[in-house]
């Protein structure tokens, strides 16, 4: 995981794929899990609506990278 990914939101639905992919492994290769990442949006009309979908996914993708980092960083410190 690059450095400047932290605390931050991912800029595309690519980037947050590869975030996630990324700390599910992280999980793995420790033995934890945590709860499933968010599920990609099937319904974006692709209007660039103020408000998109897309938007909240990648807000709630974000969040949940933080959140892994987090107990990932606590578990390294124990």
């Amino acid at each position: 995981m690059h450095e400047e990914s932290q605390n931050k939101l991912p800029t595309n639905a690519e980037q947050a794929r590869q975030w996630i992919a990324d700390l599910l492994g992280q999980l793995a290769q420790r033995g934890m899990s945590f709860r499933n990442p968010p599920e990609e949006p099937t319904s974006c009309c692709g209007r660039g609506c103020n408000g998109c979908v897309w938007e909240g996914y990648l807000g709630a993708a974000g969040y949940w990278c933080e959140q892994v980092r987090e107990i990932l960083l606590n578990k390294s410190q124990a």
